[in-house]
């Protein structure tokens, strides 16, 4: 006994004097430490080394912006952290009190920094032996969340926390607690690219910050201490196990009772399925933040906007199924045999490296727009954004082909040229001027003529020869120059080549000129964009339709008229009559020289639709690949679905100036009785261009003073 009563004594002197050590050198600590800061106190911020919040109403947070369809639905969020701001008093109560137990027990009693924390902390890590404690407050927090450039928590020093106290202070200063709470919890990160407790909600739950029950509440709080650490997708259990400490915390500050608390603790853990990163219709959301960023980039930058674009999400997802069922359709063999690997097996053979500038497989564009208004409803750039991000619809530059030749009848029409006059449809030879260069002879698709024909026939027909014939004659300066009115911007050499599309375009551009054909004469610019909004709802920017009048309503009717019969007897009827469109529709088709290019860009009076197929690298897609026979199909399925939920096209009406007389077609004179039946044909003409001569192959008895013949419908 005795012997244990003295090594009890010993023991006892032995702790009373470890505990003696332990209180000198803890006051020693604090002495120190309180020298060194206001020793830093007074150099942290010299040299404006402090942000300052003097000149701020509301400090602002990066959020991100959301892009939203012509429907009002989300389909993109820009930025790469996601931030949706929500204000305190629509958060749900126990969300707020979840955050204050756990974070800032005192934040409504102090004014930026917690004493009695600070104090606690530092003889908690002065009894472990090393740092393990931290005291920042929620406002200390929101400076370091704010101002990261200034305040860096990757910093262990001693400036780094007197300049977060400095600026804590001053934020104290300025607002109201409420108002600093609101922007800590719109602020914090809480894993990955997600900043904020509305978008965390959304991320797990599925729903709005405003709508949490106490248990969902719990787990946003238990993040903060470790956004990797307690994620619930990675680590559910883990998760779990710090959302039912903070009931405990909860239970212990009287927010909720015992029963309570065990309650919400039995509460599975529900989490919505994780978002698929990739947007909808992610070029056309590309093209929009890069419009957006180019009218707005700072207040991109700062983020927070509503961008209301045109896009119908409908007509999207019917442009992007059909180009993708007719490309794998076309690398399946239904067009004849497909030389190069499909889409698919380039998926399977990839390794997982850097994607290659030029997509090495078959690729398409898809480009709708509204006619009268220049909305772009639908814009697919390409297979897979994914794995290219070029945007053929935007960057492309390709040859026209045969999608260009309504330029060229466009000249000749205000040259006053009647669709009824007659061109030679034969082989053509023209001399080049440049020397060693060997002379051009352009052929037709068939390699077939088929002599005179009018101006109609070759159009709808799409002849080479007879094209490059009346280009050549009414001047490729007048070509040009009509090209660049119907708004292509792109160099458009002076070549003969020129007048079949040699020359690249850009495909939106292409489709929008393809709009005063469907407007009776006015070209709408594509826009993306109806109106962005701040975060307040301010209307910030917004825009119009913007028309250029490119023809009178009279030569755009002949035109139009002209382009109708490409799709009831000429080069897309098989793909859009034949194949049971039966709206009323015009177009043209499109195949460069050497089948790299194929082209269908077909309208009704609602809406102009380009389409594109071909490689990124220009190579022959197939032998006969045409645009007729490829890009066409797709045009004509995705109008089918369009129409099944819209009303049906008006047709065009015939303005005044036209006049409507029987011709015989294989002399473009005026038809006599004596004219065989299957030459007779009515054709339209500008007042004034109309023929004044009768057939002179058939009898013509009948004198041109025989008004009935000529008699206008209007």
């Amino acid at each position: 006994m005795k012997l244990s009563s003295e090594i009890s004594r010993l023991l006892w002197q032995g702790e009373r004097r470890a505990g003696m050590k332990v209180v000198i050198a803890g006051s020693l600590v604090v002495a120190v430490a309180y020298a060194g800061l206001l020793g830093a106190w007074f150099r942290a911020c010299r040299h404006d080394a402090c942000p300052t919040t003097e000149n701020l109403t509301i400090i602002p947070l990066r959020q991100t912006s959301t892009i939203y369809a012509a429907d009002g639905s989300q389909i993109a969020e820009l930025g790469a952290e996601r931030r949706t701001f929500i204000a305190l008093n629509e958060m749900a109560p126990i969300l707020k009190s979840a955050f204050l137990v756990t974070e800032d027990r005192r934040f409504y009693r102090h004014h930026g920094v917690d004493y009695l924390r600070v104090l606690g902390a530092i003889g908690a890590n002065i009894s472990r032996g090393r740092l393990r404690e931290g005291f920042s407050t929620i406002t200390m927090q929101l400076a370091r969340n704010l101002w990261p450039e200034s305040i860096d928590g990757r910093e262990r020093t001693m400036s780094r926390k007197v300049r977060e106290i400095q600026v804590a202070y001053r934020i104290e200063k300025k607002y109201t607690k409420d108002r600093i709470l609101e922007l800590y919890l719109n602020q914090i990160p809480l894993g990955g690219q997600v900043f904020g407790v509305e978008p965390a909600s959304r991320e797990y739950f599925g729903k709005s910050a405003s709508s949490l029950n106490v248990a969902e509440a719990a787990l946003l709080a238990a993040l903060p201490k470790g956004p990797t650490s307690y994620n619930p997708r990675r680590f559910p259990a883990r998760a779990v196990a710090r959302r039912n400490l903070i009931l405990d915390l909860l239970r212990d500050d009287g927010q909720l009772t015992a029963s309570e608390a065990a309650s919400w603790k039995t509460y599975p853990l529900r989490l919505v399925p994780e978002r698929i990163r990739s947007s909808t219709a992610p070029y056309f959301t590309e093209y929009v933040r890069q419009a957006v960023e180019q009218r707005m980039a700072d207040q991109l930058r700062v983020g927070g906007l509503k961008i209301f674009t045109t896009l119908d999400p409908a007509i999207q997802r019917s442009s992007e199924h059909a180009l993708e069922g007719q490309l794998a359709s076309i690398e399946r063999g239904r067009y004849g045999r497909y030389p190069r690997r499909s889409y698919q097996q380039y998926l399977a053979s990839r390794d997982g490296g850097e994607e290659p500038e030029a997509a090495p497989y078959l690729q398409g564009m898809v480009l709708v727009q509204e006619a009268a208004t220049g909305r772009v409803v639908a814009m697919v750039g390409g297979r897979d954004f994914e794995t290219s991000k070029f945007n053929r619809a935007t960057q492309a530059h390709r040859q026209a082909g045969s999608a260009f030749k309504p330029f060229v009848y466009s000249a000749a029409v205000r040259q006053g040229a009647p669709l009824s006059r007659l061109v030679d449809d034969e082989p053509i030879s023209i001399q080049s001027d440049r020397v060693g260069e060997a002379d051009w002879s352009p052929n037709n698709s068939d390699y077939q003529f088929q002599g005179a024909i009018t101006l109609r026939e070759a159009l709808y027909r799409s002849r080479n020869a007879a094209t490059v014939r009346l280009g050549m004659d009414i001047g490729l300066s007048s070509v040009i120059a009509e090209a660049k009115r119907f708004g292509l911007t792109t160099p458009i050499r002076p070549y003969p080549s020129t007048l079949l599309g040699t020359s690249e375009v850009i495909p939106m551009e292409l489709v929008s000129a393809y709009s005063a054909f469907a407007n009776g004469g006015e070209r709408t610019l594509p826009r993306v964009i109806e109106r962005i909004e701040d975060r307040e709802g301010v209307v910030l920017w917004e825009s119009h339709t913007e028309r250029s009048s490119v023809m009178d309503p009279a030569q755009a009717w002949l035109l139009t008229n002209a382009l109708r019969d490409v799709v009831r007897r000429g080069t897309a009827y098989g793909a859009v009559t034949g194949a049971g469109f039966r709206y009323p529709s015009g177009g043209k088709t499109g195949t460069s020289d050497d089948y790299a290019d194929n082209w269908y860009i077909g309208f009704t009076s609602d809406y102009v639709t380009g389409v594109w197929i071909g490689m990124d690298r220009r190579e022959r897609i197939m032998q006969g690949a045409q645009g007729g026979k490829l890009a066409a199909p797709v045009w004509t399925t995705i109008m089918e679905e369009v129409y099944q939920h819209h009303a049906p096209p008006t047709d065009w009406l015939e303005p005044p100036g036209i006049a409507a007389i029987t011709i015989d077609r294989s002399t473009g004179f005026l038809a006599t009785p004596d004219c065989p039946g299957e030459l007779k044909i009515t054709e339209y003409f500008l007042y004034g261009t109309e023929p004044q001569q009768y057939c002179p192959i058939h009898a013509a008895p009948v004198l041109i003073q025989d008004a009935a013949l000529l008699q206008p419908t209007n």
